[in-house]
């Protein structure tokens, strides 16, 4: 239904994001942050700042999506640097919504 597969693409904008945000601004980021176009089929992900909040932005061909996950316990494992652009697959956005660690409570990332 979606047309999201293990070859769609993930961009994520790492950092905070305005969750008040709407279709107009999460795709004005992924045009001027992410440097893509956002009805290419990929799919764009944000978070708020307290980390509890992750939004998905993606185009099925003719509209666009926009799915919000609040996490009811802890913070997502979010990339905090601010202004960077990062890359995942479909089965690493899946973990990372599902509350999977990406780093070691030390701050070192798993292997």
């Amino acid at each position: 239904m979606f047309g999201i597969t293990s070859e769609t693409r993930v961009f994520v904008k790492t950092g905070i994001t305005d969750g008040r945000l709407g279709y107009e601004g999460l795709r004005g980021l992924a045009v001027k942050v992410l440097e893509q176009s956002p009805q290419a089929g990929h799919i764009f992900c944000f978070c708020n700042a307290a980390r509890n909040r992750i939004r998905l932005l993606w185009w099925d061909g003719s509209g666009f999506f926009i799915a919000t996950k609040r996490i009811e316990g802890g913070t997502f494992d979010f990339p905090k640097n601010e202004g960077a652009v990062a890359r995942m697959s479909t089965g690493q956005l899946q973990a990372l919504l599902m509350g999977v660690q990406f780093t070691r409570p030390n701050g070192g990332v798993r292997r």
